[in-house]
């Protein structure tokens, strides 16, 4: 997505922006009082800044680090090849692809980016297999932030979601393979099935794909040396994912919870319009059926993950200690919110960096399914674990 287009210096968009921006803010104000709104907003932000955002960052420099030593021992390169012969029956893929999957669950959507562009891993595909990888990526990127997060939720009774957080990530399963086949059968109409990603080059094993990369010194240095440089991304990764929580989230509660006690606000945090609720209370005879909410205001959840995964999960404490979501729901949750990645926000600039721009719609549209589906598998699949 090209970042250098010009307009003219304002037009009829500056003015209809101005109405609306405005004509949203007076319609808030108005039922919540102006001095209210703004003090919700600010005390909502900081309270997902405090005990939302820094607790992501801390799963993140943990995950990092057991990530980093995984790569550094050897355990991501044996996952591969574990996972590899599933690939071709599964989703239509190379083994290599499984790399994808290994590097997108460990961090987010856009590390498969990084092995498209590597000719040593694009010679294994064939033309139409490539644009696909932004569906597989996708699917399990932040799967390892998402499923850490999940499992270290409880509810106000001390349940414990790592069941439920597992049954998402089978339902996070079926997901990326109905999104990546969906996205293949567009492909090979548009490419064929015969022309290869990198035609030049040999399609036999060679040693950068049957060696791994390790640090210099001894085991206890490289010990150190991968905790403390996973770590880092962990940071990293904490760090990018707060103006996303505070931004989307901040607006999402606001859309979904009402006034304080009484019916009467104060400007405190997580105080809201409550219009998702009512809109899922309208299409409730969908979503029950499909994904088993327990509640109307659960659908924010997914909605929310459309843009940012981050900011969707940043939802489910609330909620849980208001009583709302349950165990079932954290697994439709945990499905959804790995599948889905924020692919909205970050499906065109990836297909823009592998060069398939006019694929763009197709690869939303196939993503779309297949988020859906996630959250349909991991509903049934907790539906039957619960009858055992």
């Amino acid at each position: 997505m090209s970042l250098n287009r010009k307009k003219k210096i304002f037009g009829v968009e500056t003015f209809v922006f101005i109405v609306v921006f405005i004509g949203l803010f007076v319609l808030a104000g108005n039922k919540m009082g102006a001095a209210n709104l703004f003090n919700t907003i600010m005390n909502t932000s900081f309270d997902l800044l405090i005990n939302t955002c820094f607790f992501i960052m801390a799963l993140a420099v943990v995950a990092g680090g057991i990530a980093g030593l995984f790569g550094e021992f050897g355990l991501i390169a044996l996952a591969d090849k574990l996972i590899s012969p599933l690939m071709k029956w599964l989703y239509g893929l190379p083994g290599a692809a499984s790399i994808g999957v290994v590097t997108t669950y460990l961090s987010d959507n856009p590390a498969i980016l990084t092995l498209a562009a590597d000719k040593n891993f694009r010679k294994y595909f064939k033309k139409y297999q490539l644009p696909a990888l932004t569906n597989l990526g996708t699917a399990f990127g932040m799967g390892m932030i998402i499923t850490a997060f999940m499992t270290g939720l409880k509810s106000p009774t001390g349940e414990s979601f790592g069941k439920a957080a597992l049954i998402g990530n089978i339902g996070a399963i079926v997901g990326s393979i109905v999104s990546t086949r969906i996205m293949l059968h567009f492909t090979k109409k548009e490419f064929g099935k015969e022309a290869y990603a990198e035609p030049d080059l040999a399609t036999d094993v060679q040693e950068k794909v049957m060696t791994r990369d390790i640090s210099d010194g001894s085991v206890a240095s490289r010990v150190m040396n991968a905790l403390l440089s996973g770590g880092k991304s962990g940071v990293d990764l904490g760090l990018s994912i707060i103006p996303g929580v505070l931004i989307i989230c901040t607006l999402v509660m606001i859309l979904t919870n009402g006034a304080g006690e009484g019916g009467v606000y104060t400007g405190a945090a997580y105080e809201g319009l409550e219009i998702l609720p009512v809109i899922g209370q309208k299409i409730d005879f969908i979503l029950k059926p499909l994904f088993g909410f327990s509640s109307a205001s659960c659908i924010s959840v997914p909605i929310t993950a459309l843009g940012a995964a981050a900011a969707a999960i940043g939802l489910i404490p609330q909620m849980l200690s208001k009583g709302i979501a349950n165990a079932h729901d954290v697994a439709v949750f945990t499905a959804m919110c790995m599948c889905f990645s924020g692919y909205l926000s970050t499906h065109i600039a990836m297909m823009d960096s592998m060069k398939f721009n006019e694929l763009t719609g197709k690869a939303i549209l196939s993503h779309t399914i297949g988020g859906i589906c996630a959250g349909i598998a991991a509903n049934w699949i907790y539906q039957l674990i619960s009858l055992i």
